[in-house]
């Protein structure tokens, strides 16, 4: 196969000490924010774990976004530095700094809002006590250690493949980052270069387990999240790996709720499993979930205090979804919230993408909702009112959002499904266009 990049902590090591004392020459300090678009690759990952351990917040990019979206975020993020998608030019010098053991902070990730406008989550830099709290609560749970390979399958821009690959490299671990998920690709990694754990979505597991020719035994555990699995494919995937392998988490880029194993899934299949350690869910009069969580686990929506206002009671957290709780302390989410669609593990919010279509001089409205896919989960599909050709919205909406957020479907109609307090009826849509069994 072609050459996988592998990143050895060891080395990385070295790299990260090279970051930090770059940031420092070009006076970035603790507590300042560092800018990052770039792919997978082991520079992007010494910069970011280079910054983190002197207290420096990357922020964390998405490469592909349209031009306008990454300039609206960079200029919300007020970065101290923005190295934009060359994460090595950090790492040419010969100086080195001291780093801390662990991370001193989280890096800041934008998650879209429901509103429209896309809210960074913001940690700060923690105290000692905490950073080590934080970095030892990850290590534990998964179990890296030295001897893991961990696969990378999912982007770097999302929290959780970082989460997972910087914590596999802090615990002395390798990372292999095969580019951009392509289910041969991947699949010859797997067979070839005997990962022993990796992170990833639904969609990558259809993908994988429809080939038939996967070698997953090497694995010790495979952690998958981001969008419900459907109990076949789960069985499936169940089936083909090793015994008590494959592991299962319901959480937000700002927040980590459950952890599901093995024997609980099987015990209580379609569940998400039970509080994560050092969390406590119940749930409020509407059937939203809220979770208590650590000290180090707070987060604070970035410039944005009446959202976070909206998300705290206390030490309590949500993130707006709904679910029940049984007697045994197992979670089951009743469907993610109506204006979220999730598609391939990504969060799409309607709204944002709606004021993207309703910005187009020939529409009057639209209405964004997701539709069944048995590849992605859900994908996205548009409903608007007005003149608009087809084509040319459809050009329109590629030029301004990211891949995931365009819709796969234009709708023109007449008119757009509403409550008697004018709310659209979103939920109604696909139904109404007869989409409810696609």
């Amino acid at each position: 196969m072609s050459t996988v990049p592998v990143v050895r902590s060891a080395d990385s090591e070295q790299d990260q000490r090279r970051a930090a004392a770059a940031l420092a020459a070009a006076g970035v300090r603790r507590g300042d924010r560092l800018l990052v678009s770039a792919a997978a690759s082991p520079a992007l990952l010494a910069v970011v774990l280079g910054a983190l351990r002197t207290g420096v917040v990357p922020v964390v990019l998405d490469p592909g976004l349209p031009a306008a979206e990454r300039a609206a975020l960079a200029e919300d993020a007020d970065a101290a530095l923005d190295v934009g998608d060359d994460p090595a030019q950090l790492l040419s010098g010969s100086e080195q700094a001291e780093l801390a053991d662990v991370p001193l902070a989280r890096p800041m990730h934008y998650t879209s809002g429901t509103t429209g406008r896309r809210k960074g989550v913001w940690s700060g830099v923690l105290t000692d006590d905490d950073a080590r709290a934080l970095a030892a609560e990850e290590i534990e749970l998964w179990g890296f250690d030295r001897y893991d390979r961990h696969l990378v399958l999912s982007p770097l821009h999302h929290s959780a493949p970082l989460r997972f690959a910087i914590h596999t490299l802090l615990a002395g671990g390798e990372v292999l980052l095969p580019g951009p998920f392509d289910a041969a690709r991947a699949a010859e990694a797997i067979s070839a270069l005997r990962p022993t754990t990796t992170f990833c979505v639904p969609t990558h597991l259809q993908r994988l387990t429809a080939r038939g020719d996967v070698e997953w035994s090497s694995f010790r555990r495979l952690v998958h999240a981001g969008a419900p699995c459907p109990e076949p494919l789960k069985r499936a995937v169940l089936e083909a790996l090793p015994e008590g392998s494959v592991w299962e988490f319901y959480g937000s880029t700002e927040a980590q709720f459950t952890v599901c194993s093995p024997e609980d899934w099987f015990a209580f299949p379609g569940s998400v499993g039970r509080a994560r350690p050092g969390r406590r869910l119940e749930t409020d009069e509407r059937g939203q979930l809220w979770c208590a969580v650590p000290r180090w686990a707070r987060f604070e929506y970035w410039r944005a205090p009446e959202k976070t206002a909206a998300a705290w009671r206390g030490e309590r957290v949500t993130v707006g979804d709904l679910g029940r709780i049984d007697d045994d302390g197992v979670v089951w989410l009743d469907g993610r919230r109506e204006d979220l669609v999730i598609s391939g593990g990504v969060n799409v919010y309607p709204a944002e993408v709606e004021a993207v279509l309703d910005a187009h001089p020939d529409v009057v409205e639209s209405a964004v909702f997701g539709v069944p896919d048995p590849e992605w989960g859900q994908r996205v599909v548009a409903a608007y009112v007005g003149d608009a050709d087809v084509q040319e919205l459809t050009t329109w909406a590629r030029e301004r959002l990211g891949a995931a957020k365009r819709p796969k479907g234009l709708h023109q109609v007449e008119e757009l499904p509403r409550t008697s307090t004018g709310k659209v009826r979103r939920l109604d849509l696909p139904g109404a266009l007869g989409l409810d069994g696609a």
